[in-house]
């Protein structure tokens, strides 16, 4: 299918051949048969995207910062790493569009196929001809509603959420400033409420489309007019709100507002311009400044908009969807005609024309739609995810020996930004590797792997990928939650597999991944614990040299907050924190101390975030693993002490490492990078894939650090030690 893109590092925009995205469950398949053009937040980006890395950087200084934090955890080559790539890719365009309802997924029984919907969001409703979106995502279309007006409904749902934001009332009077796309609908939304609107905007032409469309008296802002109108139409109190739907670095617009606004008045700010607050002005009128966020409430709110959890309408009368829902009735019964504001209909294949047009201004429009061509075809068959199997743990049987086969090909099922940025980089440039096929289940992401590492050919059809023999290796790659089915599902179909950490989230899925291993035969299994392949902790381990009697290891993890949004937040799905990244602390210090724990016993600082977590090993040795959310930003991340026999190994972060005891060992004080293993892990799973010879690390200890990550949940729980199966 074709998608919509543009290149964020050159500015290249592309109408992509990408492949049709897997029909989840939870949502639905969307054909597009129209697709609204946002010419201000759609033009802001891709004028954002032509400027220099200079100019990038001022206008996004909030990433500036992250990327700062980023060197001081992860250093300068891996920042690097990760910031060109994520420059460096195709990202997609567009929010709003009415589509046909192609595939209808596992839970949706709202919809069918062949039903006419409008789809909001900046990952689901793209310029794109097919489109998964969620549940929470879209609105059926009311019967008579054309698909071209249809197609503004996500625009309609930011003014409709505008408005409510400035609770309007019958008799009032507004100001709105800025009648472009969304003040327009802004305009129509206060009329139909019973409020007198006066618009400002420096465009005479949109203007006099406002005052066609209901505004009372529109012009320009530096003119008196419009100041004499507001004093008209008010008694000289001022308009009782403020609209703020302008772009751009003037600071104009909160300044007008402040000097036209009534006395405890609202400023409601919808678009993106400069607010500076003029303090005085604000504070003299004691002005409620309020912003509004996106299509309503559920923005950003992963389990509302992925999950299709909705809120109750007694506590939130207003979502997203019902917003979305709303501006479509209103359009139905002509209480908002939004076809005046149709400026322009391309054809979705000048795409790229259209932008271009848009850009350098030979094009003025308020709203463009593109078109897109009936087709009869339906989608790829979709992943479709299989529920874990609950099964006792088993022995294995002897695993098969596959033939040596020169090069080894892999297939990637996920190219997010670890894959992409600590473990393709490796191995798109190591002989004998051939990186076959990357399966996703969005369409953009596989398609930028494919551009960027070389992969042979790009789907969203898992099962043609397990079912081809010459793939000799899987990389599970994808979300915490798929992990062990995905694992399983590649074990059964005879391949060798690398997972990244979490192999399991429950003591079931961990069951029913050996159980796959002895089904099938196929041991073949690697979980990305790659700190124990770092090239300065082995050679700190080889210097401290044998151990005669027992150690204590102490591990500190400063793992730092949260961003809002981050996928880790969602424990529901994607398990608590520890469980998706603590595998990794575990399996070092069972590879210092040479054995798997017998035991686990953890407690909580504050709500299960800051944890102490005790490990027990067989010859009385003891791991503290202090799991710490709440430190400082600027300390290293990792630091780990082994004590034993009269020596003390040290290691700072994996950029510095020391051995004291008889003698004294100092590592180079300026390594080249922070290397935490992830080359020599890759190195040593391609070498065993393509020799047979044994895995990185063996099966049984897999699954004690995964049974032991485990157990740290039950020990909270309990507030007891939790003694592990199998342990002696």
């Amino acid at each position: 299918m074709k998608q919509v893109v543009q290149n964020y590092k050159s500015g290249e925009l592309a109408l992509l051949d990408v492949p049709v995205p897997g029909c989840k469950p939870g949502g639905v398949l969307v054909r597009s048969a129209y697709s609204l053009i946002s010419t201000g937040t759609e033009l802001m980006k891709v004028s954002e995207a032509g400027m220099s890395m200079v100019g990038k950087a001022r206008s996004r200084p909030d990433q500036v910062a992250k990327v700062m934090q980023s060197v001081a955890t992860n250093g300068v080559p891996a920042t690097y790493r990760k910031v060109m790539g994520k420059l460096d890719s195709y990202t997609p365009l567009g929010y709003s569009l009415c589509g046909v309802v192609e595939e209808v997924g596992a839970g949706v029984d709202d919809v069918k196929a062949g039903d006419l919907v409008a789809c909001a969001g900046n990952e689901h409703a793209l310029h794109a001809e097919l489109n998964w979106v969620p549940k929470n995502l879209y609105a059926p279309v009311p019967d008579g509603l054309a698909p071209r007006h249809a197609a503004f409904g996500t625009v309609g749902s930011i003014a409709l959420q505008g408005v409510r934001q400035g609770e309007s009332r019958l008799g009032e009077v507004a100001l709105v400033i800025g009648l472009g796309l969304i003040g327009q609908l802004v305009v129509q939304l206060l009329t139909a409420s019973g409020v007198r609107v006066v618009g400002v905007d420096p465009d005479p032409v949109r203007c006099e489309l406002a005052e066609r469309l209901g505004a009372a008296a529109c012009g320009d802002p530096a003119s008196a007019a419009v100041e004499a109108t507001v004093a008209e139409l008010t008694g000289g109190h001022g308009v009782d709100q403020v609209y703020l739907a302008a772009g751009g670095g003037s600071n104009e617009p909160v300044e007008l507002a402040a000097r036209l606004c009534r006395d405890r008045g609202r400023v409601v700010d919808i678009g993106k311009c400069r607010l500076d607050l003029p303090w005085n002005a604000y504070y003299e009128k004691e002005l409620d400044v309020r912003f509004s966020r996106s299509y309503g409430p559920g923005r950003y709110d992963p389990e509302y908009e992925l999950e299709g959890r909705d809120y109750p309408i007694g506590y939130v009368r207003w979502t997203e969807r019902r917003n979305l829902a709303c501006f479509l009735d209103l359009l139905a019964r002509g209480s908002v005609d939004v076809e005046p504001l149709v400026s322009h209909i391309a054809d979705f294949d000048d795409a790229v024309e259209t932008y271009r047009s848009l850009k350098d201004g030979e094009l003025k429009a308020v709203a463009v739609l593109f078109r897109y061509p009936e087709q009869a075809g339906h989608a790829a068959a979709p992943v479709v995810a299989v529920p874990a199997v609950a099964v006792p743990t088993a022995s294995r049987k002897p695993s098969p020996v596959r033939a040596a086969r020169t090069p080894v090909r892999l297939a990637f099922v996920g190219a997010g930004n670890y894959a992409t940025s600590m473990l393709l980089p490796h191995l798109a440039r190591r002989d004998g590797v051939e990186l076959a096929t990357v399966v996703t289940t969005t369409a953009l992401s596989a398609a930028n792997a494919q551009r960027k590492f070389g992969f042979a050919g790009a789907t969203t059809d898992l099962d043609a990928v397990l079912g081809d023999k010459s793939v000799d290796a899987v990389f599970v790659v994808t979300r915490h939650s798929s992990h062990a089915e995905l694992t399983r599902r590649a074990l059964l179909a005879g391949k060798s597999v690398f997972v990244e950490k979490p192999l399991a989230l429950t003591e079931d899925e961990l069951a029913g991944v050996l159980a796959a291993v002895e089904e099938s035969g196929n041991d073949r299994l690697q979980v990305g614990f790659n700190r124990r392949f770092a090239p300065l902790l082995q050679e700190a381990k080889k210097q401290f040299g044998a151990r005669t009697g027992p150690a204590s290891l102490r591990y500190l993890v400063n793992a730092g907050r949260l961003q809002h949004g981050s996928w880790y937040l969602r424990q529901g799905t994607e398990g608590s924190r520890f469980a998706g990244e603590g595998g990794h602390f575990i399996d070092t210090a069972s590879w210092l101390l040479e054995a798997d724990p017998v035991s686990v016993y953890a407690v909580a600082a504050s709500g299960n975030k800051d944890l102490q977590v005790v490990l027990r090993y067989p010859d009385g040795s003891t791991a503290t693993i202090s799991y710490v959310t709440t430190g400082a930003p600027g300390f290293p991340k990792e630091t780990l002490d082994v004590l034993a026999d009269g020596k003390v190994l040290r290691l700072d972060d994996f950029v510095r490492a020391s051995v004291h005891g008889p003698g004294k060992w100092v590592s180079s004080r300026l390594p080249k990078a922070r290397d935490k293993g992830q080359s020599a892990q890759l190195a040593a799973f391609v070498k065993a894939v393509r020799t047979g010879g044994p895995m990185p690390v063996p099966l049984e200890s897999l699954a004690a650090t995964t049974a032991a990550t485990l157990a740290v949940r039950a020990g909270l729980a309990g507030g007891a030690p939790v003694t592990l199966a199998g342990a002696r």
